[in-house]
């Protein structure tokens, strides 16, 4: 081979590594946003080492799904991993940290939704499943439904090879005392009142508290993916919005990625998670000028209080609350990173 042609060679390779397509590849776009709940979380009622518990258990759910989306895996599997972590830790209204029923036991809920085609998954009131969002997901991927509940969830879930667990794997000491103090003022507030006004009484703390994740990959798919355990004292079989597709999860390539964190009711009345992503799919708007519409103007005036994490498929960002704390998270190819649980982080 001459001078020219290796010349000639080296030349070509190094236009196909510095190429526009392939760096444009490599600069593809991916994030991921989590969040554990929003409600009356003030800093008075936190020490120093409660505090760098729970940041850290945020940071190691987001880095978690991050890594996953790094390494080219996709949305679901970011969004699922991310979640795994949350209901895996006691802090937080979900799996492990679940709060406790009326009859002092634990009904769990979940939901999962992947942009690319609109495909969904959902479970509610399941008792014996240590984490609802991936047998959420399962639903999806194999049964022709979207929401299976109660009794059912569960055979379908042994049918696949998924084990039941022990109810009580989800006892915790905090949950409890919270559970016997909204009893306590249920029982005091409803000497003069009916069900409903008494339940209405009861602070918001006892009504809020969910996790979740929202995530783009490199292949420019979002999902969304919401867990909890409901609201403290609930009775009836209560179902709130983190199993409704569109008021607690959402996700279309066509616009964003949605999970939901707060009092379920009102997010189901105002379907929040699909109007923000309605709102930006044909108003134009971003997800940020939506998603602070929809909690600030929408919910907050009528009562609605909590928060969402939203993501679009150019890895943008964005996780309004109207409470005093929402413990979140997220971290974008571009290099941003957040940790909050205060109002003010």
């Amino acid at each position: 081979m001459d001078k020219s042609t290796s010349f000639n060679s080296a030349l070509v390779a190094l236009s196909l590594i510095f190429s526009p397509q392939l760096l444009a590849k490599d600069n593809t776009p991916f994030s991921i946003a989590i969040h554990g709940g929003a409600g009356t979380i003030s800093k008075s009622k936190f020490t120093p080492e409660k505090e760098k518990a729970y940041r850290a258990k945020l940071q190691e759910a987001v880095d978690a799904g991050y890594k996953v989306l790094e390494q080219g895996g996709s949305s679901l599997d970011a969004v699922t991993k991310a979640v795994n972590i949350l209901e895996n830790s006691p802090f937080f209204n979900a799996g492990k940290g679940a709060v406790y029923t009326y009859d002092e036991t634990h009904e769990m809920d979940a939901s999962i939704m992947y942009g690319k085609n609109r495909q969904a998954g959902a479970v509610s009131g399941v008792k014996h499943i240590e984490n609802p969002i991936n047998l959420a997901r399962l639903v999806m991927e194999e049964s022709v439904h979207v929401m299976l509940s109660g009794a059912g969830a569960e055979e379908f879930a042994v049918s696949h090879g998924v084990p039941l667990v022990d109810n009580k794997l989800f006892d915790t000491e905090s949950r409890y005392k919270a559970l016997q103090r909204a009893k306590e003022k249920f029982k005091k507030e409803r000497e003069n009142k009916d069900y409903q006004a008494a339940h209405q009484s009861l602070d918001t703390e006892y009504k809020v508290g969910t996790v979740g994740a929202v995530a783009l990959d490199k292949a420019g798919n979002i999902s969304a993916a919401t867990s909890t355990g409901g609201m403290t004292m609930k009775r009836y079989g209560r179902v709130g919005d983190s199993p409704i597709i569109g008021a607690g999860t959402f996700a279309d390539n066509n616009s964003c990625a949605v999970s939901a964190t707060g009092h379920g009711e009102y997010f189901i009345r105002y379907n929040v998670a699909a109007d923000i992503c309605a709102r930006v799919q044909y108003q134009g708007k971003t997800i940020e000028q939506a998603g602070n519409e929809v909690i600030h103007d929408v919910l907050l005036p009528v009562g609605g209080t909590g928060g969402v994490i939203i993501v679009d498929t150019k890895g943008n960002v964005s996780m309004p609350f109207n409470t005093k704390g929402m413990y979140r998270a997220s971290r974008t190819s571009t290099g941003e990173f957040k940790v909050g649980i205060f109002k003010n982080d």
